[in-house]
């Protein structure tokens, strides 16, 4: 009983806080490309979100729909795996959150760009409820 003391029902599940990459951000940073990272780390969000996110600046809207869908899956994969119920709180604010935000972020602009409107829409609102403040965050 001790665990619930101070906690009421109302406050809603705890905020889900996925685990850090650090050999992904190593190699991010040492200067890999993406596209190589995703045959080495496939369960990254991150990786597919960076994928997603180069495909739509070159014009290619289906094969960013295409990456940002694998990061979105993987993502809901690595929430599951961290506790997550299908709902709650994974804030941005969390680094290692944002690859699964920005995959989140990149299927609902490219779900838009292709007239997936109903798609986008439900992502949005995910995007919101997860964290209030990413797509504003996100669109920088």
């Amino acid at each position: 009983m001790s665990g619930l003391q101070g906690k009421s029902l109302l406050d809603g599940p705890e905020p889900t806080l996925l685990p850090a990459e650090p050999e992904v951000i190593e190699r991010l940073e040492a200067g890999d490309e993406p596209v190589d990272l995703a045959a080495r780390f496939p369960s990254s969000s991150l990786v597919w979100a960076l994928l997603s996110e180069e495909a739509y600046a070159e014009g290619s809207i289906i094969e960013s729909y295409a990456y940002a869908r694998v990061g979105y899956h993987r993502g809901l994969d690595a929430l599951r795996g961290s506790g997550w119920k299908g709902h709650g709180p994974v804030p941005f604010s969390h680094e290692p959150n944002r690859g699964f935000l920005r995959s989140l972020y990149a299927l609902g602009r490219a779900a838009g760009a292709i007239n997936e409107v109903e798609e986008a829409e439900r992502v949005a609102k995910f995007l919101k409820d997860s964290d209030p403040d990413a797509a504003a965050e996100l669109s920088k």
